[in-house]
């Protein structure tokens, strides 16, 4: 059994946001009309309370402040710069042994 995940658009879970929270609203019937897990729901509700205007950002991807985004790509930058020094050293290693 391979059940694709669904995805929904950043204007569905802050509608669905704002159905759950209007006065009256029971979560677990808003989330069943919308076809969602209560659980879904309630997190969505918790992403939206956190994070604002900010939440939901978008490819399943949580909410990254631009000091992680920063460090993400120092991370990349340091690796490729880890892989180039890899692959000179065996070359220098290669080049060395010719000259012998």
């Amino acid at each position: 059994m391979n059940k694709e995940r669904r995805h929904f658009t950043q204007e569905f879970k802050q509608e669905a946001v704002r159905l759950a929270t209007t006065p009256g609203a029971r979560v677990a019937v808003v989330a069943k009309d919308l076809g969602v897990y209560e659980s879904t729901l309630r997190r969505w509700m918790h992403e939206q309370a956190d994070l604002g205007s900010s939440a939901f950002p978008g490819h399943g991807n949580p909410a990254v402040t631009p000091e992680q985004a920063e460090i993400n790509r120092l991370r990349r930058e340091l690796e490729a710069a880890r892989l180039e020094r890899d692959i000179l050293k065996k070359a220098v290693a290669f080049f060395a042994k010719d000259q012998k």
